[in-house]
């Protein structure tokens, strides 16, 4: 099946999962995809007007990707620390974005240049893990952080690691996304009866 018919259910999941949690009643028929039987790691994405609203996901696939989606769209929503949870009045102006991921790759590195070196701006999601830490960047960020070394700084930062922090055992994996995005805020039915 094409990746936009794979989008468009995975997009759906999302938004439907959302509307449940506000009683919206959802569309008559979801799209239907093998893919979201099968596992899968996804970030689900929501803003408005632009603007970030919750960003949460899997890095590592260990349920079903419908699941996965679901779960997901339901904490960008209501437990990144970042916002207050969504009221219900923003449903209808907040778009939906998700990221189907492929499994981080170890990406071997010598030092921190070595690291810079091999990054491929745009298309990278990066994850640094040091002695319990560990933080990621979706390769949508390369968006706001186009230069590698101030991409890693920040990445270091999330980490709660400092901007000139380097460590031997500190470990740096890679991934690609597949992105799906609405092309605006979804119009929901009102409120279920």
């Amino acid at each position: 099946m094409p990746r936009t018919e794979l989008g468009d259910a995975l997009l759906h999941t999302a938004r439907r999962a959302l509307a449940a949690a506000f009683a919206r009643a959802g569309d008559a028929a979801a799209p239907a995809h093998p893919a979201l039987a099968a596992h899968g790691a996804t970030f689900v994405t929501l803003t408005q007007h632009g603007e970030l609203r919750g960003c949460i996901g899997t890095l590592e696939a260990h349920r079903p990707l419908a699941e996965d989606v679901e779960r997901n769209a339901l904490a960008a929503a209501f437990r990144d620390p970042r916002f207050a949870p969504l009221a219900a009045a923003e449903f209808d102006i907040t778009r939906i974005e998700v990221s189907l991921l492929s499994a981080p790759v170890p990406l071997p590195v010598a030092d921190e240049d070595d690291l810079l070196r091999q990054l491929r701006p745009g298309v990278d999601g990066v994850v640094l893990s040091w002695r319990g830490r560990r933080a990621t960047f979706l390769p949508q960020v390369w968006e706001t952080l186009a230069e590698p070394r101030e991409f890693i700084a920040a990445l270091k930062h999330k980490a709660g690691l400092g901007a000139g922090f380097w460590a031997d055992d500190l470990r740096v994996a890679r991934y690609a996304v597949d992105k799906f995005r609405e092309a605006q805020a979804h119009q929901w039915p009102a409120r279920a009866a």
